[in-house]
This record gives structure tokens, C-alpha cells and sequence, in this order.
């Protein structure tokens, strides 16, 4: 099969398409036909070898997480899904197998014509009929983020919030959410994104390092988590700042003790999983902004576009 094929820690530059053995299904697992896949950091920084102390990769390694496509093959085992079955989700390498919960989502990486993943897992479903594969793929982990987000935050109806990073994959699936639920949405984005953010619902357009005083939520879905002095000056006393980056945020690193800080990053499923995403999805409500499409053969340049480019909303590739 094609793939995005990994050979040794490093750069985007290094990644190559080329052929690999499909994989099979072994008990609890399925193979699906890949019809389109979402890039993620993680595609990027795990092979960078940036973890590589906790979570070695094995080579050949085939990036991507986030999929949608046909099911092939069932393993032994496998209830509640059946050869031609319309699916999507989010699964992750499997040397990150320590880091997830107790039914992890893993897989032989996405970026390719065939992945298998598991099928006892919150984080892989049908997809509605009324949901395109491009959609489905760009908005797994996009859209499991912004639910565990809205979740945690509990946003009001008149309240204030600061959307750091708006024009990515997750931020321009959020920013409609909050505006929907009835927020002010003041968003981060560059000048050739303004236009677009404001449509999807943004009252107000700034620059990083431009905020305001007294909002009270703030999310961010993109700058280092070591790296929020600047956003928590940001948030009201008693406001909320809700980030889903790494390093793990400690309340001492960003000199308040007035502000809710919250670390949202939902490894079990447990404020829903790839199921509520398709009913969100199937009724209009959640919805990814699709910036570029890519086919197989170029989804190496699509992850190096992914990390050396300013790119808007999610990078899809379409098998």
C-alpha cells in the first residue's frame, strides 16, 4: 500500500510516500480503506523524537491519527461493526500506548491507504451519512477537543472570551461553538484570516500579545502551555483559562492564583467521545474549517506545509 513512510527520528523534510504491506487485523481491531485523513502536531512532533524516552517509535513508522474511511476486515472478536461500515475517528501511534487510557485508540498510522485500529474504543464510530469523509477526518480530534473545551469551561450566555490560536484546525471549530452558545468572541488571527474568523463568529480580531483585560474565559489551543503570562494578564479574577498544549501547566507559572487554570486534555473519553462528535456533526452544529486538500502521494509536503507554513484551519488528505 501508499504511505507516508518514516524511517528514523527527524524532520518533516525526511518524510517519504512509499509502499508498505497493508496491515491486518488481529482480534478487537478493524481495517479500514482510508478515504481521507486530518495532519495533527503530533504527526510532526512524534517523530521528531521529542519523546523518545517515553514513547520510542519503531521504523518504518506511518504518521496519523485522525481518519475516515471504509471498513475491510473485521478481527476476531469485533462486535457492532461489519465489512463496509462507513467509520471515523482518532487513533494514536501505539508506542504511545503507556500515555493513553484503559481503551486506548491506537494505530498503524492513518497517512496511508489502510490503517487498522481498534474497535472497543470511544473514539472511533460510524460516520452519519450526512457527514463527508473530509469532514469526519478534519474534525476527530478537532472536534473531541472542543467538546471536552465547552464541557470544562461551561460558557454563559454573555460572557466575554479569548480565543488564543483561532485560525487552526481546533480553533476554527471553536470559535463558532462559543459564539453559538452566546459568548463575545474576541480571536487571535493574522490579517489574511480576519475576514474568515469574523464569519465563523468573532466580534473582534487581535494580534497575539494584543489582549485585552478582564475577559472571562480564555482558551488556548496553541501557544505552549509554559508560555501563558500573557493571556492569564487577560482573564478577569475568578475568570477561567482553559489550555489543550503541553508541558502540563502548573498555577505558578502563570503569576495568578485568582484564575481558574484548567489543563483539558480527555485521554478516557470521559466527556464524550467520537459518537457525540457525529451527532453534533450530523446536526450542523460542529463543523471544521477545511484549509487545504492534498492527495496521498503529496501528504508528505502536506505535513511539512503543516509545519513550516501558516496554514488555516485543517490540511486534509484525501486517499
Amino acid at each position: 500500500m501508499q504511505a507516508v513512510v518514516v524511517n528514523n527520528y527527524g524532520p518533516p523534510e525526511e518524510y517519504l510516500v512509499g509502499e508498505l504491506p497493508a496491515p491486518r487485523p488481529g482480534p478487537g481491531q478493524l481495517l479500514v480503506r482510508v478515504a481521507a485523513a486530518s495532519i495533527n502536531p503530533g504527526d510532526i512532533v512524534i517523530p521528531s523524537g521529542r519523546f523518545r524516552d517515553v514513547a520510542p517509535l519503531s521504523f518504518p513508522h506511518v504518521p496519523g491519527n485522525d481518519f475516515a474511511g471504509t471498513v475491510s476486515e473485521v478481527g476476531p472478536g469485533v462486535t457492532g461493526y461489519a465489512a463496509g461500515d462507513e467509520v471515523f475517528g482518532y487513533a494514536a501511534p501505539r508506542a504511545l500506548r503507556a500515555m493513553l487510557g484503559p481503551r486506548p485508540s491506537m494505530s498503524t498510522g492513518s497517512l496511508a491507504e489502510y490503517v487498522v485500529v481498534e474497535a472497543d474504543t470511544p473514539f472511533v464510530t460510524h460516520r452519519p451519512a450526512g457527514v463527508t469523509a473530509e469532514q469526519a477526518a478534519a474534525l476527530a480530534t478537532a472536534g473531541l477537543s472542543v467538546r471536552a473545551l465547552l464541557a470544562t469551561a461551561d460558557v454563559r450566555p454573555g460572557e466575554t472570551v479569548l480565543v488564543v490560536g483561532a485560525t487552526g484546525g481546533v480553533g476554527t471549530t471553536l470559535v463558532p461553538v462559543l459564539a453559538a452558545a452566546g459568548a463575545t468572541v474576541i480571536a487571535t488571527a493574522t490579517a489574511e484570516d480576519a475576514d474568515l474568523i469574523r464569519e465563523l463568529g468573532a466580534t473582534e480580531i487581535i494580534g497575539y500579545g494584543d489582549y485585552p483585560v478582564d475577559v472571562d474565559a480564555a482558551f488556548n489551543v496553541t501557544l505552549p502551555s509554559d508560555q501563558l503570562t500573557g493571556v492569564a494578564k487577560a482573564v478577569r479574577p475568578g475568570g477561567r483559562l482553559l489550555t489543550i498544549t503541553y508541558p502540563v501547566p502548573q498555577q505558578d507559572w502563570i503569576g495568578r492564583d485568582d484564575v481558574d487554570l484548567r489543563f483539558v486534555l480527555d485521554m478516557e473519553g470521559a466527556l464524550g467521545g467520537m459518537r457525540e462528535v457525529a451527532e453534533l456533526a450530523a446536526g450542523g452544529s460542529l463543523r471544521a474549517t477545511i484549509g487545504r486538500r492534498y492527495a496521498l502521494d503529496q501528504a508528505a509536503q502536506a505535513c511539512l506545509d503543516f509545519d513550516r507554513r501558516h496554514t488555516t484551519g485543517k490540511l486534509v488528505v484525501v486517499a
